[in-house]
């Protein structure tokens, strides 16, 4: 009998793998980190070989407690935008993968921003010109390492983002693919003929051999062929992992919104099928409507969310444990006007202005360590609420709610702050491992290990909902605070 799905989660710094059972509830959960490599400054790789060893010594550990013949299918979720390019002949990568974080192709990226293809690249791919996306890490590849460039012509090599690469290796080489939502955070995917782009490829001098099929998220992939797994077990769920999160939040309508608050804060709404093109600085991307087929959403990034807190903890040392912030916060009536704004790398949506440095304001005799971690805390909620608010500008959608997931959610204090700030209600789920659930849920809806949809999303419980408690005249006066804030940061 198949009584469960098979969930991999391939994050930034770890692969976690959930075992869900058919109330969506999650039976066990293996973790494992693999190594961040830097090196040099604003360089960031991964080895695939390692993410590929940690991943299938993880499903090792599954199988020896679990039998692989009842399990109904397997999901895939990933970290977006890493770039890895392999050999097929021999299923070795050319190069370590490199991360989404990575900056070294800045100088690619400028060059097509003052060239006249700037705007081609933003009309169709629904994108803004930035190293974070897997196109400009291609073209580096390709002509960074030695042989790369002929390899790719004669079609020995393959692009992947690293879904595509647990793929591949999950079927010993026979399927190179991705799905929609990892396609289109690539700078060289078309999202209105859903398609890559001709165009844009011959302007990178990508060849388009390389590249993987794309397919919708809900689809049956292949099948596993490893000689650990005894019985081969089908993979028919793939998704970005924000794309992931929102479906695993059951935001399946047009205006449905969900927040994941993690080292950064990921904010994605559900636009339906028609695109909307935005002008306050968000992306344009594709998601997963209720049966796994490509729609629009919009995105907005904040780079310091819960990093914030790690930063308190590791370089200011005023905090033990990141999970001390929410009791110190609340320690105290107000952040006494210090106002912190986290722009240690830049400022993302909807500001985008990676030259600005992060300062803290307001600081008097009076302000101690407390106020900072509340300051803290609040510059998070202040971040999403800016990006919220560019999202209802930009669609002229009316939003009913924010789902929330992610660690940072937890944040009791933090929660409620951000709903007093943004006038909504704010609603957190039980699990709160929404990307690897929801490349788990639409695995299992194509395997049919739910009847139908409803069957699978009625399961779905909530923590706790965070109404809003403050008044209009308090509200405004904090964001007063920040914008003042913001143009001292920007000098605006």
């Amino acid at each position: 009998m198949k009584n469960y799905i098979l969930s991999i989660d391939a994050g930034t710094t770890g692969i976690t793998i959930l075992i869900i059972d058919k109330k969506t509830n999650i039976l066990d959960k293996y973790y494992s980190e693999f190594t961040q490599y830097y090196p040099r400054p604003g360089w960031v790789e991964h080895d695939g070989e390692e993410i590929w060893d940690v991943t299938k010594q993880l499903l090792n550990n599954v199988f020896l407690k679990y039998n692989s013949k009842n399990c109904a299918g397997i999901g895939i979720t990933n970290q977006r935008e890493t770039t890895l390019i392999w050999n097929k002949n021999n299923n070795k990568p050319i190069y370590n993968a490199i991360v989404w974080q990575c900056k070294r192709t800045e100088s690619i990226c400028n060059k097509i921003k003052s060239s006249k293809n700037a705007q081609k690249f933003i009309d169709k791919t629904g994108l803004i010109i930035d190293s974070y996306f897997s196109a400009t890490k291609i073209k580096w590849l390709l002509e960074n390492i030695d042989g790369a460039r002929s390899l790719a012509k004669k079609g020995v090599l393959a692009f992947g983002t690293i879904d595509s690469w647990i793929l591949w290796k999950l079927t010993n080489g026979k399927i190179h693919a991705t799905d929609h939502t990892n396609a289109s955070r690539t700078l060289i995917y078309n999202i209105d003929t859903l398609s890559w782009d001709d165009e844009l490829l011959s302007i990178l001098k990508i060849p388009k051999k390389i590249l993987p099929t794309v397919k919708k998220s809900c689809y049956n992939f292949g099948v596993t062929n490893l000689q650990f797994i005894k019985n081969s077990i089908p993979i028919t769920g793939i998704a970005g992992d924000q794309q992931a999160a929102l479906y695993g939040q059951k935001c399946i309508n047009p205006g449905d919104t969900k927040c994941t608050y993690g080292t950064g804060c990921f904010l994605l709404t559900n636009i339906g099928n028609k695109r909307i093109k935005t002008k306050s600085g968000l992306i344009t991307t594709l998601a997963c409507d209720i049966n796994g087929n490509p729609i629009y959403a919009i995105e907005g990034s904040v780079f310091m969310g819960g990093a914030i807190i790690q930063w308190l903890r590791d370089e200011l040392e005023i905090i033990k444990k990141t999970n001390d912030s929410e009791k110190i916060a609340l320690s105290v009536d107000s952040s006494n006007n210090v106002v912190i704004v986290p722009a240690f790398t830049g400022l993302g949506a909807p500001y985008w202005d990676m030259n600005v440095r992060g300062i803290m304001t307001g600081l008097t005799r009076g302000t101690n360590k407390k106020h900072i971690v509340r300051a803290a805390l609040e510059s998070i909620a202040f971040q999403v609420n800016d990006i919220l608010k560019a999202i209802i500008k930009d669609t002229k959608i009316n939003l009913n709610n924010l789902k929330v997931d992610g660690g940072a959610c937890k944040n009791n204090f933090l929660m409620q702050f951000q709903s007093n700030l943004i006038n909504l209600d704010i609603e957190r789920p039980k699990n709160i491992e929404s990307t690897a659930l929801g490349a788990g849920m639409l695995a299992g809806l194509k395997a049919g290990f739910w009847k139908n949809t409803q069957d699978m999303f009625k399961k779905r419980t909530i923590d706790e909902i965070f109404t809003c408690k403050m008044e209009d005249l308090e509200r405004k006066k904090y964001l007063n605070s920040w914008k003042k804030a913001i143009k001292m940061a920007t000098k605006k």
